[in-house]
């Protein structure tokens, strides 16, 4: 763990932190505002308390990261307000049984002495029931906060800021200082509200306004202190000359994400990025303007949303491609960067020259005794679907691993072959060969510039971008991956040698 390569990590934490607790106190609170009622509710009409409670077991048995993805079509929307949603709900279990249970807990004898002394319904929740159920529903909310916490690390891929823009971009370029960074972040700020609400518990227990103040000062002071980046940077910046670059799960779009970001800063602009996103979130946030400009590749959105088949030459696939995106969702394609990155079927040299396979027509004869690995997209997209039916391909097994772990993964062994990117660092490194496409089922992998409607109307952002046009051959971009992929070179400085 270098010190600059941490210095820089801890550069960012004030913007992650901030963001990571505005969007776990924003679940919180609305999780307790709907949950506290909801319990209460239940407990006095026992017909409800069963649909209720599964809705909210259900809810919890869904895995975070697919109840996030869920939210985005949902609410037609990326960023914030899905994670918020999505994290609402996973809050609500905790909190909504301890408060059935803390109440139906209450003994028996006090609740009849209380009605013996002639309080009404509403005072015996108030003066008698919820009092001495404190305790368990703290204790559920003390849960949730954990939960909260550690979910909304998933709320990366899914366009909103979060301390998982360490974990997920430290995964995907190796960076073990920036996922340590993230976690032990996650996990210190999970402590420190779980202590704060504690410390509310004790103070309603033992009936301490002292402790019950100290416990809300102290809430006070860290929602300050945390929120304090975020609200200063709202205020310093211009709106008008922001630009907001989008970036999948790889480290070439890493790199190619703080190239852009880096252009634009140099020509005046106040440029971020929303990395780790994946494609269809990715290219519809575009679509709605949610985000402004990202790189993607000719083969995914003439296979992926356009829906094309068909393989015509590359001239005739950017001429169409450019007039489709344009009439019918909006999007300019300002042009190509000047390299192509496509998929590609790769395995071990000494492993292909031994059974002689030299081409994925070779492949489909020993394919059968063979185990194929991808990244998380590659065996739903249509460009798997053409090369099973061209090739005939029938593999023992699948696996698919994170982009990261999918090269060692074939170098070591576990797999036989995998869907690599033919501008991968690794390939060389690895002493992989990519195997050829003879009958062309692969579609071409042109790196593309996509504008969002309202960034293609800013012609000051269209001439910035302009002269990167071109300005990125294969080459170039092959060993930028490598310097990030094995050199554990950091993305910043392997962007700014793009830029010369």
């Amino acid at each position: 763990m270098s010190e600059s390569n941490l210095s820089r990590q801890l550069q960012l934490l004030p913007e992650y932190l901030s963001h990571h607790l505005l969007l776990t106190a924003a679940a919180l609170a609305a999780g307790i505002i709907i949950c506290l009622p909801l319990g209460i509710l239940v407990t006095r009409v026992k017909k409800l308390q069963w649909p209720v409670l599964a809705f909210a077991s259900i809810m919890q048995t869904i895995p975070g990261i697919a109840l996030l993805a869920l939210m985005v079509p949902i609410l037609g929307s990326i960023g914030f307000a899905p994670a918020l949603l999505a994290l609402v709900l996973y809050s609500m279990l905790p909190i909504l049984r301890n408060t059935v249970t803390g109440i139906l807990g209450v003994d028996t004898s006090v609740v009849e002495a209380a009605r013996a002394l002639g309080m009404t319904q509403s005072q015996m929740l108030y003066s008698v029931e919820l009092p001495l159920a404190a305790p368990v529903i703290v204790a559920g909310i003390r849960t949730a906060t954990v939960w909260v916490v550690g979910t909304a690390t998933l709320a990366t891929p899914v366009g909103a800021t979060s301390l998982g823009n360490y974990i997920f971009s430290g995964l995907q370029t190796q960076n073990a200082t920036a996922v340590v960074v993230g976690c032990l972040a996650a996990a210190f700020l999970a402590i420190i509200l779980d202590q704060i609400i504690r410390l509310a518990e004790l103070g309603a227990s033992k009936r301490s306004r002292p402790i019950l103040r100290t416990s809300v000062a102290a809430l006070i002071v860290v929602l300050i202190g945390c929120l304090s980046p975020l609200m200063f940077k709202a205020q310093t910046e211009s709106s008008g000359d922001r630009v907001v670059i989008g970036a999948k799960t790889f480290t070439e779009q890493y790199i190619l994400a703080e190239f852009l970001r880096s252009s634009l800063r140099a020509r005046g602009f106040s440029a971020e990025t929303r990395t780790s996103m994946g494609s269809t979130i990715l290219f519809d946030a575009l679509s709605a303007g949610e985000i402004d400009l990202y790189v993607d590749y000719s083969g995914t959105i003439w296979t992926n949303v356009m829906k094309r088949q068909d393989n015509p030459s590359r001239n005739d696939v950017l001429r169409e491609m450019t007039e489709w995106l344009k009439e019918r969702r909006g999007v300019t394609l300002l042009g190509p960067l000047g390299f192509e990155n496509t998929y590609a079927l790769a395995m071990p040299r000494n492993r292909a020259l031994k059974l002689e396979v030299a081409s994925v027509a070779d492949l489909s004869t020993v394919a059968p005794t063979m185990t194929i690995g991808s990244d998380y997209e590659f065996f739903s997209r249509p460009e798997w679907s053409s090369l099973k039916k061209v090739y005939q391909l029938r593999f023992q097994q699948q696996r698919v691993f994170d982009p990261s772990l999918m090269y060692k993964a074939v170098r070591d062994g576990h797999v036989d072959v995998i869907s690599a990117y033919s501008t991968d660092g690794r390939i060389i490194e690895y002493d992989l060969i990519v195997l050829e496409d003879p009958e062309q089922a692969l579609p071409r992998y042109d790196a593309i510039l996509l504008l969002s409607a309202n960034t293609a109307r800013r012609p000051e952002v269209v001439k910035a971008l302009q002269p990167l046009l071109g300005s990125i051959s294969d080459s170039i971009m092959r060993s930028a991956n490598k310097l990030v992929d094995i050199d554990n070179m950091n993305v910043e400085q392997t962007a700014a040698m793009l830029s010369k």
